[in-house]
């Protein structure tokens, strides 16, 4: 419904004058006239008498009165709520997916900073494999995902973020620790991988490839979903497992597990922001990705 329509009426019921509604509202009587006539052409039904030296409402205008009052009301409170965020302090929530590498990496500490800077935001974080959060962005469940290696979706962008590099993790003892391995060699060691639909897994599927082999041909003995257990499971001295130097930089700097590289294999990824195609996005949401670039570098 036309709420300039709703204004005019409402000023002339207040009014009883046509002519004062028009002096308040700053326009014409005539414009006036003729935005009750359209609102009455609309509803069916006549809103004023305008047979008296007063004007009045008819039963029908007095029903009309009274929600078209709630109605400015609410419309004058939107109004006031987009220019307060739009000048002011972030409010309301932001929701962020991330798959499970970016989410032990580097995104919740890019959230706690970013929500400590705008306390009367709510930040949500969920944690997915990378293709959930990428079907969760295209449906619109969430406004922004973080993800590495994904296939590519119709319904949604992608967007450089930043690099990470995959490594070959074991225990410092282990007689990889510090070497180049051949693609033999990794064969006969057991082999601790993430879950179907992590990034990193991807990652390590394509590197594969032009080194003649896969994972199944690979002695893989555990297929774990956090890279938090995956790292786990490698200082425990259950096997040797591709995973980001990210998620193991202070063990590396600790020595409590070593890195190793696999010869001829690159296993460097693209973190990737993932955007729904067509959307708007909120100004939290792009906030946060100018905030969280300045931090990462991309």
């Amino acid at each position: 419904m036309d709420t300039r329509q709703l204004a005019a009426f409402c000023a002339v019921v207040e009014l009883r004058s046509f002519s004062q509604a028009a002096e308040r509202l700053g326009v014409t009587q005539p414009a006036v006239s003729l935005q009750i006539r359209a609102l009455e052409k609309r509803l069916g039904s006549q809103l004023v008498d305008r047979s008296g030296r007063r004007v009045e409402p008819t039963e029908a205008g007095r029903r009309l009165y009274r929600g078209a009052q709630r109605l400015l009301q609410l419309e004058e409170q939107l109004l006031e709520e987009i220019d307060a965020e739009s000048d002011g302090e972030l409010t309301g929530e932001l929701s962020i997916g991330a798959s499970t590498g970016p989410a032990a990496i580097v995104v919740p500490l890019l959230l706690c900073e970013f929500q400590r800077e705008h306390p009367a935001l709510r930040v949500a974080l969920e944690v997915h494999d990378t293709q959930t959060v990428v079907e969760r962005v295209a449906d619109r469940e969430l406004e922004l995902g973080i993800v590495g290696a994904a296939r590519r979706r119709r319904s949604v962008r992608f967007e450089p973020f930043m690099r990470d590099q995959v490594i070959l993790a074991c225990p410092p003892e282990h007689r990889f620790a510090g070497r180049t391995v051949t693609v033999d060699e990794l064969a006969g060691e057991p082999l601790i991988v993430m879950q179907e639909g992590a990034g990193v897994r991807q990652v390590v599927e394509d590197a594969l490839k032009p080194l003649g082999t896969k994972l199944r041909n690979l002695d893989v003995r555990l297929e774990l979903g956090l890279q938090e257990s995956v790292r786990s499971a490698v200082q425990a001295g259950y096997g040797v497992s591709f995973i980001s130097r990210a998620a193991v930089e202070s063990e590396l700097a600790a020595g409590t597990i070593a890195e190793a590289r696999v010869e001829g294999m690159d296993a460097s990824r693209e973190i990737s922001l993932v955007r729904g195609s067509g959307r708007s996005p909120t100004r939290a949401a792009e906030e946060f990705v100018a905030f969280a670039r300045s931090r990462v570098g991309s």
